[in-house]
């Protein structure tokens, strides 16, 4: 039943024995809850102490309610109903199966509880409130017609209908002779479950169940740190717009003259035919309009370095002599 469909089952007990095999098998494990009411002391299987909650993961997800001989229908419900509310508060299963052992009932032979089969289907109406889906299971029972009458009225509980008390005619009809009726009475046995006794389990296992983690095996993932988004630069090309050369070569030819100072060497090489000599000219008128455009970017530039006036006068002299050298020549 643990799949995708129900990722969390509670198994209930209600046979006198302690439901230790279900137990065993669930009890490092949180998606399944096991919650047993027994018989506890020198009887079998021995097991089912209120200290036992589970192991690992499944720690506290094992609920075990210790009974002593003779508890009644009263009795009983007082532990019943509060604590299988917050079971199904806390652990919110998806499905419920409900072990429905008629040992637990009064006269049976081998039991030593004194329910009532009004009180065993309680139980069962109790678990049908919820509107979860049900699983009813049989289990022990050693006073056969007295199984056979607890199981027919739980029926009729699960089904939402009343079962007529007096019993109709059938081929086992003698077997529930002389009164022939559903219904049994419980007996006068003393009842050793004191309240001191049971408000002590009570407690005890609400304590165990404010431990738990509402729904558990819920996958949990962890929250992703915070993370800034970078901030949007106002001067980047929108992706829709198209590319213009043009306007990256400006902008790059821009950034070439940002330096504060610029310092080029005119290297005088001895011209081999008039084309050489032309190219040195307009090479040098070239360099004289650069070094004009970068004294005028120097003059705009706001910082803290300071424009050296005399070096930038003695370097355009420089280039003056030079280009009139190169004229002479020519």
């Amino acid at each position: 039943m643990v799949d995708d469909n129900f990722k969390r089952v509670l198994y209930v007990d209600i046979d006198i024995h302690h439901g230790d095999g279900v137990e065993e098998a669930f009890y490092t494990t949180d998606r399944v809850m096991t919650v047993s009411f027994h018989k506890f002391g020198d009887y079998f299987p021995g097991t089912g102490d209120v200290r036992d909650v589970g192991y690992g993961k499944g720690k506290y997800y094992s609920l075990n309610v210790p009974l002593d001989d003779g508890i009644d229908d009263e009795s009983y419900h007082f532990l019943f109903k509060p604590i299988i509310g917050k079971v199904m508060e806390f652990f919110k299963p998806g499905a419920v199966v409900l072990q429905c052992g008629a040992d637990s009932l009064s006269g049976d032979r081998l039991g030593c509880f004194n329910l009532s089969i009004k009180g065993h289907a309680e139980c069962v109406k109790f678990m049908r409130s919820f509107n979860v889906p049900l699983l009813l299971l049989g289990g022990g029972g050693y006073t056969i017609r007295n199984v056979a009458r607890c199981w027919c009225y739980e029926t009729g509980v699960a089904l939402g209908m009343e079962v007529d008390n007096k019993m109709p005619q059938h081929e086992y009809y003698e077997y529930f002779g002389p009164d022939y009726t559903l219904h049994v009475a419980p007996s006068n046995m003393e009842n050793k479950n004191s309240r001191q006794l049971l408000d002590d389990i009570r407690s005890k296992l609400l304590d165990n169940l404010l431990k738990l983690q509402h729904a558990p095996s819920v996958q949990f993932q962890e929250r992703p740190p915070n993370t800034e988004l970078p901030e949007v630069d106002e001067d980047q090309d929108d992706g829709d717009e198209r590319w213009d050369m043009d306007y990256d070569m400006d902008v790059d030819d821009e950034r070439k003259s940002l330096p504060s100072r610029v310092k080029k060497e005119l290297v005088e090489a001895e011209p081999k035919d008039l084309e050489s000599q032309k190219g040195i000219a307009e090479h040098a008128r070239g360099f004289e309009t650069t070094t004009d455009e970068t004294a005028g970017a120097k003059a705009l530039d706001v910082g803290p370095m300071q424009i050296d006036e005399s070096s930038l006068k003695v370097e355009q002299e420089n280039l003056s002599k030079t280009s009139d050298q190169v004229f002479t020549k020519s």
